[in-house]
């Protein structure tokens, strides 16, 4: 009999947090590297939300509370839901998990059966595949690649539901690749989805304050109001407020799903921290003042790496509408030796070759689901962005 579960043969660990550690690693050996592969701003969590978390400890607010999030919380979360995207959602309707990430892995728990499929374009955020695996369900991948800007096709999307579908993930500015859609490229997929009832929507909207160059945000169910009745809207404060250690997450949807997830956390870990949870009111209530300076600060970040990387031979790195990473290709790379001796056989091997040589972490593009690309993270200083394309531009050149 073996000890360890079989469904966690199905999984592997995230190539992301083992570059970070890769790079922690190096860096406490001595050696000079610069990393890109964190995705998480590098501001510090705004004054007055920090000052909510210190007042809620003076006042004693330090025990459990509600499963799924206090009653103050969800609140905030409705208005946020109308501010912001035009959604009308009750109290009823709004989880409060232990970030993003486990209110994605809540709703697959309460909702996959063995042989449910969730369709998932790729490039996808690292996560979403592994936790389909691990809730028992089979990821189905719809491929959008750099020549539609590695936004999903609406024929793509209808080429990938079969009569096992149960879910489609979508991620809009997107992980990896920063790309997001416009409310007309949006429409088109839910006018796919429309014809196909027994598919729902999950959105993760995390980098929905991350958007540049006028950019007009849009989820799906603001886009196509009849779907809201089988779509999970899922939002955090992590990055637009730089709250990522502070552990929130959110969603809203249909009371029945809500109750299923929040039986799933019940028995999980129930409450989020009581504490994140009042910075969490405060981020939602307080000043949203600091989020267009941010927005500035990281388009500028973007047209550096952009015009960096694209100065590097081999490489073509698009020009993405939001989040905080680009998404080059390497395919003018590929089949050359890098001035160190590695062969670089695909992405995999560029990135490692480039982090041993020169210093620089990027996570390789085949941890995202597709190849020949590496992202890149710029929630970094100006400073080390500008050393890093120098770097990889050296790289480049160096191969032959």
């Amino acid at each position: 009999m073996a000890f360890l579960s079989d469904t966690l043969s199905r999984v592997k660990p995230s190539p992301t947090i083992a570059v970070t550690n890769k790079a922690r690693e190096l860096k406490a050996e001595g050696r000079d590297v610069i990393g890109l592969g964190a995705g998480e701003p590098d501001f510090d969590t705004p004054e007055n939300i920090k000052a909510a978390a210190v007042a809620a400890i003076e006042a004693g607010k330090t025990k459990y509370t509600a499963v799924d999030g206090i009653p103050e919380l969800k609140a905030a979360i409705c208005a946020k839901f109308k501010r912001d995207n035009g959604l009308d959602y009750t109290p009823a309707q709004v989880t409060v998990g232990t970030g993003g990430k486990q209110v994605l892995y809540n709703a697959f728990v309460a909702t996959l059966n063995p042989g449910d499929e969730v369709v998932i374009p790729a490039p996808y955020w690292v996560s979403y595949p592994d936790m389909v695996l691990l809730a028992g369900g089979e990821p189905v991948i719809a491929e959008a690649g750099i020549e539609t800007n590695f936004k999903l096709t609406p024929e793509a999307l209808e080429a990938a539901i079969t009569p096992k579908t149960k879910w489609f993930i979508f991620n809009s500015p997107s992980n990896p690749t920063g790309a997001a859609y416009s409310a007309s490229e949006l429409k088109a997929l839910t006018d796919v989805l429309l014809r196909h009832p027994h598919v729902w929507i999950l959105t993760d909207d995390m980098y929905e304050h991350l958007v540049f160059d006028n950019f007009v945000f849009a989820t799906p169910a603001q886009v196509e109001p009849q779907l809201i009745d089988r779509t999970l809207t899922m939002n955090g404060v992590s990055k637009a407020y730089s709250m990522t250690g502070w552990r929130i997450g959110y969603a809203a949807g249909p009371e029945t799903l809500i109750a299923a997830m929040r039986k799933v956390q019940s028995q999980s870990t129930s409450n989020p921290c009581s504490i994140s949870q009042w910075a969490a009111v405060e981020a939602l209530e307080g000043t949203q003042a600091f989020i267009r300076p941010n927005q500035a600060l990281f388009k500028g970040r973007r047209d550096l790496v952009v015009a960096g990387l694209n100065a590097c031979p081999g490489i073509d790195c698009p020009k993405p509408e939001g989040a905080f990473y680009v998404y080059p290709s390497v395919a003018g790379c590929i089949g050359k030796t890098s001035a160190g001796g590695t062969e670089i056989a695909d992405d995999e091997t560029f990135a490692t070759a480039l982090l041993e040589e020169e210093g620089v972490a990027v996570v390789f593009g085949a941890a995202f689901g597709l190849s020949p690309h590496f992202r890149v993270s710029y929630a970094t200083s100006d400073e080390a962005l500008t050393e890093a394309c120098a770097r990889i531009k050296r790289f480049c050149e160096g191969l032959s």
